[in-house]
């Protein structure tokens, strides 16, 4: 990994930061939520309190028959299209019994519809009527009480048969409708207002199933309707900017008070996408997605609702009608001397929650995408200028390495007073090191073939001396060892003359312009006699391949490869000589053969001086100092071009690439 990727993920480590905001902004959001809730909770207590203490007409425990006000004419006629609009309100007692009643000034109206697919039908006054499909309706007005049974043998109008003795106060008799459709019957009837019960039974019998709808025993309820009295009650009692509403034991609304504050429209922000996003994926997600409780709704079932009827306190967030608008919303049991009479529900619309909330995590986004852009703007441009101050130095090594420490004089960042400065400073000194160490190992062979001529003639004058000289038998051995030893002696002490002589030739060598192909084709036609009975190939150029260099000396170290490559070669192998011009002007002259393979780690040390790596694959007895490849790099640096050395499947490639000598013209 780089070092700028590596700093990238320093930069990102400031994340941390808007995260830690992010989580004490959603802290002190729900402290908030929570101080709004416990406020409007203490609110719904105290006013639960409150309509005690006034001696409210708070509903009773049981469940009981929902009234609606009748707001348009219903006709008894057998035509239940006068009951569409009061399909809210509809009833079920039982499964497959559905129960709607309304009232207006004059009537109480009153719609059962029965799923009962068995025809077992006699009228209300058949001696047979109690056991046969009917319905009982068992009306109670104060301490009176009377029933009626309703039974038809067919659709039309019917006659309700009282039950028991006459009562004041209560019809003598009902009429009404029976209408069967085949699956089910329904039954219309009205009660005059003036003799309307204070409570209601209905009970079903079904002949061929008598344990359906509970065995026909009349289920005595309650009636209850929206009462002006206690709505009323609760307007005055209800804080201002809150809604109250008052449910019966089943959940039916009985009172409604008070009004939520219409919420305004907040100014239109800067940035509408960031605040929906921050609305929707940081704030919302913890609200309830359902909108507030509807205001013109009989009967409450949510959830928090019920909740409070069985007795437990809630309190619920909800989204309002504008948007990043809430509504908090409290339910808790109608308490009455330790009975629960239903539930109380409380909303209140609240604005500034969200507003302050998401304010505080624009503002926090916006602060924590500003530091982040700085703090990963400084991070880069340090992380630049910190690898371009090690690429330069790094740069300078491998020049340095190049040339072997000797033409560089000074590495950059050697002033600089930090670490990166220490490290030029030792890489610096080291290199110094190597390069007095290499100019010791360059002059080492013309010193030694220097200092090695005049003993070395000492010695070869002295063994002639004694060649003259009458000596044992025996002692005629040792000296020809002797002289061979010499002369072996001679030979070593001459190719390190040959190596000193090749330096001072480069150094003094002039340029001129020649033409490569021709001097790479002359020197292979050269050598096709000396490496038989070995195939020597050969892949030059029939064009002219300009070079402004030393023709000698280019043809002096292709002699080397070439001697290299033969020293190497099995008679049964083959030498292959090469010469390209790439695209960018650099010529390039290979010599290969399939040779053993160079061993991999004297691959870069191939084209030093005094190294050899000849084993026993090469050609043995005349001695060798590992100057040749030496003097082919010489001459290539010479041309401002390298030596190479590299395996391949078939064998060794010794490479020499120029590009030519300088021109002094050029200059």
């Amino acid at each position: 990994m780089t070092l700028r990727r590596k700093l990238l993920l320093v930069a990102l480590s400031t994340l941390a930061l808007p995260w830690a905001g992010w989580l004490y902004v959603r802290q002190m959001e729900h402290l908030l939520r929570n101080s709004q809730e416990q406020a409007l909770l203490a609110i719904a207590f105290a006013l639960d309190r409150g309509l005690v203490a006034v001696g409210a007409q708070l509903p009773h425990a049981d469940q009981g028959w929902y009234v609606q006000d009748a707001s348009q004419p219903i006709v008894i006629d057998g035509d239940d299209s006068d009951w569409q609009a009061f399909a809210r309100w509809e009833q079920h007692p039982w499964p497959g019994v559905d129960v709607q009643l309304a009232a207006d000034s004059a009537w109480l109206y009153m719609r059962i519809n029965v799923a009962d697919a068995t025809h077992t039908r006699v009228g209300a006054f058949d001696p047979t009527a109690v056991e046969s499909d009917h319905v009982v309706l068992l009306l109670t007005r104060g301490t009176r009480q009377r029933s009626y049974l309703l039974a038809s043998a067919s659709s039309g109008a019917f006659l309700a048969h009282p039950l028991g003795l006459r009562e004041r106060g209560l019809p003598d008799e009902i009429s009404g409708q029976w209408q069967d459709s085949g699956k089910s019957y329904r039954i219309e009837l009205r009660i005059p207002r003036a003799q309307a019960p204070d409570q209601l039974g209905i009970g079903v019998f079904d002949a061929d199933a008598p344990t359906r709808f509970n065995g026909g025993k009349p289920d005595l309820r309650p009636l209850l309707n929206l009462s002006p009295a206690l709505s009323n009650d609760l307007t005055q009692l209800a804080p201002s900017g809150v809604r109250v509403r008052l449910l019966s034991a089943d959940g039916w609304v009985i009172g409604e008070g008070g009004s939520v504050l219409e919420v305004q429209k907040s100014r239109a922000s800067r940035f509408p996408w960031l605040q929906k996003v921050l609305s929707d994926l940081l704030v919302v997600p913890s609200l309830d997605q359902r909108q507030h409780l509807p205001r013109n709704i009989p009967r409450l079932s949510e959830p928090d609702v019920q909740q409070a009827l069985d007795g437990q306190a809630t309190a619920n967030w909800r989204g309002g009608d504008t948007p990043g608008s809430v509504v908090l919303t409290v339910a808790v049991p109608l308490d009455v001397r330790g009975q629960n009479r239903g539930a109380l529900v409380l909303e209140q619309s609240s604005q500034a929650l969200p507003l302050l909330t998401n304010r505080a995590l624009l503002g926090l986004m916006l602060a924590s995408i500003a530091v982040l852009l700085i703090a990963g703007a400084v991070l880069f441009a340090f992380a630049t200028w910190l690898s371009v101050r090690i690429g330069r130095l790094r740069d300078a090594a491998e020049q340095a390495q190049h040339h072997e420490g000797l033409k560089l004089a000074k590495l950059p960042l050697v002033e600089d007073r930090d670490e990166l400065g220490d490290l030029a400073r030792s890489l610096s000194r080291l290199l110094e090191s190597i390069g007095t160490y290499t100019e010791y190992l360059r002059k080492l062979a013309s010193n030694l073939s220097h200092e090695l001529n005049t003993p070395l003639a000492i010695v070869r004058s002295s063994l002639e001396n004694l060649e003259h000289a009458e000596l044992p038998r025996e002692a005629m051995s040792y000296l020809a060892r002797a002289r061979d030893g010499t002369a072996r002696i001679g030979t070593i002490v001459r190719a390190m003359s040959e190596a000193s002589r090749m330096e001072r030739a480069m150094a003094s060598a002039d340029g001129e312009e020649m033409d490569l192909a021709q001097v790479v084709r002359g020197c292979a036609e050269a050598y096709r006699p000396l490496a038989a009975p070995r195939k020597l190939e050969c892949d030059i150029p029939d064009r002219r391949v300009p070079l402004y260099g030393a023709p000698e000396l280019i043809a002096q170290a292709l002699d080397k490869l070439f001697d290299n490559a033969l020293s190497f070669t099995a008679p049964d192998g083959w030498i292959r000589i090469g010469l390209q011009q790439g695209e960018d002007g650099e010529s390039r002259i290979t010599v290969a053969n399939n040779g053993s393979h160079l061993p991999d780690s004297m691959q870069g040390q191939l084209f030093d001086s005094l190294v050899s790596v000849r084993g026993a694959g090469a050609k043995a007895g005349a001695p060798h100092l590992g100057l040749g490849l030496y003097v082919v790099r010489l001459v290539a640096e010479l041309h401002q071009g390298r030596a190479s050395g590299r395996n391949d499947e078939d064998g060794v490639v010794f490479e020499m690439s120029l590009r030519g000598m300088r021109n002094p013209g050029d200059q």
